[in-house]
């Protein structure tokens, strides 16, 4: 009895030990991608770029990171999460640390090495997505995503509080060797950790063994033939796709323009503006959490699945939409960041929504389907945060950005209510 107890909390503590470890990932993908939207400011002062110019830069990451999507998701399905994160956490951190020489350079090699550590960027979640599919029962589905997740809020609030001190303290281009030394450090502890192969698969029943391939199956021998036909055709999926777009409108929003919001309209100073910045990262970490524990609970309790991914997603969309629309009318710095908390605070019940539902409705694969849905869900790094900076230069303030963001979230939340599905759909 002791020793059946003893394997069991091992497999705990092995499936929650890779949740933590895929988090931390998540977190310096995040410190990473975030540290330009305040390095930006200096950035763009230095080399005299106007608001589109910022744009480009801003996005340029995107375009590597959604090119990428697809064929990593693939690869992640075929040769499994663990040396491909590794390899991913080591590619985007050195790209990390090349962005100020690259700057020095030409804008065209800064472009580059942007685009290319968004490549780097682009195995983080399907590698993640892959290793959750396989280690994590149904009932936990929702906090291991969300604890993922919550190296986004995380990472954001390390970056946006260091980065502005760092600035001043050492100059902009300190905060990409930092980090990028940080990721690379991480990176070469991932790998030293992967050769420890695990005995046991850890699942906590036998029922659940049909749902959760074992992790070395995940290196490609024993791979299911990927139904690409029917994961791009049936409405589940393209109602995941369209909210994946949908959500992270917002999100890169935040990412991207944030700093530069409270530094320009609300008059804040570059330390200043990526400090009142970490607020509504706070808000999202503290609801996303949250949402996926009730979320988890209710299913435990037999609620059904469909139900709950509606609630979580449609609420947080509709939410974060009308909280967009009252930024659009802030006019002190204190109503601005409750509204940005607002926004994306409520958006984070989206955590227990579509961004657990690749789970639900295809645990073998998982990763790939994460790699098409991103691949949309990366279109607004692109196309929102360039037209971002489009539009400042036109209106020369950000009402109509923040209109623009509460009028996608409302298409996202009809098209989740109309096809969304918590039902497992595919083998």
């Amino acid at each position: 009895m002791a020793t059946a107890a003893n394997t069991m909390s091992g497999r705990l503590a092995k499936r929650h030990i890779l949740v933590a470890m895929c988090a931390i990932a998540t977190f310096i993908c995040y410190i990473d991608r975030v540290n330009i939207s305040v390095a930006i400011i200096p950035m763009a002062e230095q080399y005299g770029w106007s608001g589109t110019t910022k744009g480009f830069v801003l996005s340029s990451f995107f375009i590597g990171y959604m090119a990428a999507m697809i064929p990593t998701g693939w690869l992640a399905n075929r040769y499994g999460g663990r040396r491909l994160l590794g390899i991913a956490l080591l590619a985007w951190s050195l790209f990390t640390f090349l962005t100020p020489i690259a700057a020095g350079l030409s804008f065209a090699a800064l472009i580059a090495t942007r685009i290319l550590m968004g490549i780097g960027e682009a195995a983080s979640f399907p590698s993640v997505y892959n290793l959750l599919a396989r280690w994590v029962p149904t009932t936990e589905k929702s906090r291991a995503a969300a604890i993922n997740l919550t190296g986004i809020p995380i990472g954001t609030i390390f970056a946006l509080s260091t980065t502005g001190w760092l600035i001043a303290t050492y100059g902009w281009p300190s905060v990409f060797y930092a980090f990028g030394s940080l990721g690379i450090v991480f990176a070469l502890l991932w790998f030293r950790l992967i050769h420890q192969r695990p005995a046991t698969h850890p699942t906590i029943s036998a029922a659940e063994r049909d749902l959760l391939a074992p992790l070395e199956a995940s290196t490609g021998a024993a791979s299911l033939p990927i139904p690409w036909r029917r994961l791009l055709s049936h409405p589940a999926v393209w109602a995941l796709i369209i909210n994946h777009f949908c959500s992270n409108w917002t999100l890169y929003l935040m990412l991207a323009w944030l700093p530069s919001y409270f530094r320009d309209v609300q008059g804040l100073s570059v330390a200043g503006s990526g400090l009142f910045a970490i607020g509504p990262w706070v808000s999202q970490f503290v609801v996303g959490n949250a949402a996926a524990v009730v979320a988890d609970r209710l299913i435990a309790r037999g609620a059904d699945i469909t139900r709950v991914r509606r609630f979580m997603q449609c609420v947080g969309l509709l939410g974060s939409a009308t909280f967009f629309l009252a930024a659009s009318q802030a006019a002190t710095p204190g109503v601005a960041l409750l509204c940005m908390c607002g926004a994306l605070g409520v958006g984070a019940l989206s955590f227990a929504g579509f961004a657990t539902n690749h789970l639900d409705i295809a645990p073998r694969h998982a990763d790939v389907l994460w790699g098409i849905t991103n691949t949309a869900g990366t279109l607004p790094g692109i196309i929102g945060v360039a037209a971002t900076g489009l539009l400042l230069d036109l209106t020369g303030g950000y009402t109509a950005t923040f209109i623009v963001a509460a009028g996608v979230n409302v298409v996202g939340a009809a098209v989740w209510f109309a096809w969304g599905t918590g039902e497992r759909i595919f083998d």
